[in-house]
């Protein structure tokens, strides 16, 4: 067996001076946080001598050469922190040169992907002149051929960010801006062959990247899809949006209702799921999706915290995905599409289920991990996705700032504390690893590249927010109390209704 080569960055002598962060920003900043802003530093990526975002890995062994992009949903976090650290210039470069790169959407089997989907990620490339040129993914270069539906959604999500931290309304009116965000609002908006509220997407088309189950209506993405509803209050009102504006608002209560009620589940819920009668027709009817009893997983009932509960993966007729989807029910929580309640269980519940979703790694991304012939047919045998490892069960580091995010939401400060403990002792010493492997992360990805930059970002972006809970709001991040939706059944409640 060969030795494996250190990975630890911590005895290289740090850089005199930082690329795009100042000074240190924390009055005890330890050795890992330092070497966190040095991995930052090494990859901004800059574009005609202005910086413009951050490659995803700086591992030269990286499998594939697309990790030396910048990815929209990767850079996310990095310029949070840039806005809480002042370069809130590189910021409104990133937003507006992903706008100016819709242009180079390709043809896809013959057909032009729709014109709101933005890029999933972004290169720059030196010409034989010296000159330099943008050069964006659509999915045309991804592994199956995916479009990427977060992106479009994690740049609403910035850009309104960005206008609340900065007041810089100015930049939100200009007609690119004005542009994009209408063609996204209307993409997610459009009329289909649904009678849901949610949004119906592919699998493999947002942070679950491979076929994993997730196709439908995933959690994560009704997430984003209601903090992108939000993002119509940046429209200008007039004549060409004024119609979308109401739209979105309409869809927003309508989304958050049903989800609040429909996705929600704890014992009181799971209690009624098992004595669901089936084919049933009608309005007044339980069991709207003719779920089957049989159909609730071995794991379940004894999982379901008895003072907890959380948001299922997936819904659809005949189907309930019961995984805990990490990502999505944070999101949930931190934009208000959960009720105070229901954040305030889903935190119990990870305090209850400590050692499965936190292990030895915050956080894992989806519990438990499919195994066995579910495994072979539901993910198509994928080597990556092997049981406990990358999307199937693995650890993901950068999600440990939207858990503390979540966590301070549902007012347990505690439990973001102590998750951010045990990604600090970690992280720097095992080479900023994209994600662990096994049952409670313990090890390092045995694909993962090391040197993943929004693993160091996550970490940073969490002590900010340890640091300083109101930053949330400064970002855009939580619910204004004076333009949130009115909340239907479930506001109070124990649960949020009927799975």
């Amino acid at each position: 067996m060969n030795e494996r080569p250190s990975t630890s960055r911590a005895t290289e002598p740090l850089h005199a001076t930082r690329h795009c962060f100042a000074a240190p920003r924390f009055a005890d900043e330890s050795v890992v946080l330092a070497d966190a802003y040095r991995l930052l530093d090494d990859a901004v990526i800059r574009y005609q001598g202005h910086p413009v975002g951050t490659m995803a890995s700086l591992d030269p062994r990286a499998p594939a050469d697309n990790y030396r992009d910048c990815f929209v949903r990767d850079f996310v976090s990095t310029a949070f922190l840039m806005l809480l650290e002042g370069r809130s210039e590189v910021v409104r470069e990133f937003l507006a040169l992903i706008l100016r790169m819709r242009g180079q959407q390709e043809e896809l089997e013959g057909q032009q992907i729709a014109p709101g989907v933005l890029p999933a990620s972004f290169r720059v490339v030196t010409l034989d002149d010296g000159s330099e040129e943008l050069s964006a993914d659509f999915g045309d270069r991804a592994i199956g051929r995916v479009a990427p539906v977060d992106s479009m959604m994690w740049w609403t999500v910035l850009l309104r960010a960005y206008v609340r931290f900065t007041g810089d309304t100015a930049f939100a009116h200009t007609p690119e801006v004005q542009r994009g965000l209408r063609m996204i609002l209307s993409l997610c908006l459009q009329s289909r062959f649904e009678v849901f509220p949610t949004l119906l997407v592919p699998d493999g088309s947002f942070m679950i990247d491979r076929r994993m189950g997730v196709f439908g209506h995933p959690l994560e993405i009704q997430a984003l899809f209601d903090m992108t509803l939000r993002a119509a209050d940046l429209l200008t009102v007039d004549e060409g949006s004024h119609w979308l504006i109401d739209l979105a608002a309409t869809r927003r209560q309508v989304l958050r209702d049903y989800v609040r009620r429909y996705y929600w589940l704890d014992l009181d819920v799971l209690n009624e799921v098992h004595r669901f009668s089936t084919e049933k027709f009608g309005h007044d009817i339980d069991n709207v999706f003719n779920i089957y009893p049989e159909s609730i997983p071995d794991w379940v009932p004894d999982w379901v915290p008895d003072n907890g509960g959380y948001f299922v993966g997936n819904l659809g007729p005949g189907r309930i995905d019961f995984r805990f989807f990490s990502q999505g029910n944070f999101l949930a929580s931190l934009s208000g599409l959960a009720t105070r309640e229901q954040s305030r269980l889903q935190m119990q519940t990870m305090a209850d289920r400590w050692d499965d979703l936190i292990g030895q790694m915050p956080v894992k991304l989806v519990y438990p991990a499919v195994t066995g012939s579910e495994w072979r047919l539901m993910t198509g045998s994928d080597p990556k996705n092997t049981p406990w490892s990358y999307h199937n069960g693995g650890n993901w580091p950068v999600l440990i700032w939207p858990m503390v995010a979540a966590a301070q939401v549902a007012g347990r400060q505690d439990l973001g504390e102590r998750a951010y403990r045990v990604a600090e002792q970690r992280l720097m010493k095992d080479g900023w690893p994209e994600y662990y492997d096994g049952r409670h992360g313990r090890l390092i990805g045995r694909r993962a590249n090391l040197h993943q930059v929004w693993s160091a970002t996550g970490l940073l972006l969490a002590r900010h927010l340890l640091e300083d809970p109101g930053r949330l709001a400064q970002l855009a991040l939580t619910e204004d109390e004076d333009s949130a939706p009115r909340s239907g059944r479930g506001q109070g409640e124990r649960g949020g209704g009927r799975a």
